[in-house]
């Protein structure tokens, strides 16, 4: 049991999802939501019918409201999660109880999966920073599943990779650069991940508070605000609310890299 924002959090509670009336209004197929999701994940989406409902079967829905925290460091890694819907963060605290964002995992996207690599506990929290509908497979359903379809498990083995290239990267930008380059740093790492092109200028759609920002680069709420605000006076970026817009992402990748 854990205590958050002044209520208490059962982590991991399990709660079946129903079959809502609205599905098909809101363009969801006339099937369980279970497989429905399943087929949004990337991973998933070419599984054969019986594989997929096989999967579905043993899955679990579990639905959390803004600020549940969706597992502990200590809890056992037995399954591989998938976000149906809402927003999730991954986090870990510093020694002295600051924040560190490792990443934001959007509808369709796996996490936990180092459960597949340790199922001894988990390394991290997972935290649902909205209302949020969450997939668990068991681990074991999920090796079965990669022994007999050879590229999910080429996919996880590219997600692992990833996941941990994007880790690293953030670690040498938080030791050997200032802050202002952790700041150039991480909008590029969003921007390749959340970036939409609007005309000539490129907006990120992840919305981000500068706290947020700053537990991603170990810095200040208060030095992110200096930095972001230089860089929109010198006309890299237009900052509104919890919204980045990049104005000449070309200049902002050049002064990246001039460090």
């Amino acid at each position: 049991m854990v205590v958050a924002a002044g209520r208490l959090i059962y982590p991991g509670r399990f709660v079946v999802a129903k079959q809502h009336d609205a599905d098909e209004s809101m363009g969801r197929p006339a099937m369980t939501n279970k497989i429905w999701y399943l087929k949004r994940c990337d991973l998933f989406e070419r599984l054969a019918p019986e594989q997929a409902e096989r999967l579905e079967s043993r899955s679990v829905m579990r639905r959390f409201t803004k600020g549940d925290i969706i597992y502990l460091p200590s809890d056992l890694a037995q399954s591989v999660l998938v976000l149906a819907s809402g927003r999730v963060k991954i986090k870990g605290l510093t020694p002295d109880g600051k924040e560190f964002i490792y990443a934001f995992i959007e509808p369709g996207e796996i996490f936990g999966e180092l459960a597949l690599v340790d199922e001894s506990s988990r390394d991290e929290f997972a935290e649902a920073l909205e209302a949020s509908e969450v997939l668990a497979i068991a681990r074991n359903d999920l090796f079965a599943l990669m022994a007999a379809q050879p590229e999910v498990s080429l996919g996880i083995t590219k997600l692992l990779g990833f996941r941990r290239k994007r880790i690293e990267m953030r670690l040498r930008n938080i030791m050997f650069r200032s802050n202002r380059q952790r700041v150039l740093g991480v909008l590029l790492e969003l921007l390749d991940t959340y970036g939409e092109r609007l005309g000539s200028n490129w907006q990120i759609r992840l919305q981000l508070s500068h706290q947020e920002l700053a537990s991603l680069i170990g810095a200040t709420r208060e030095t992110v605000t200096i930095v972001l605000g230089q860089l929109q006076l010198e006309g890299f970026i237009r900052v509104k609310r919890r919204s980045i817009t990049i104005l000449d992402r070309e200049r902002l990748v050049a002064e990246s890299a001039a460090e």
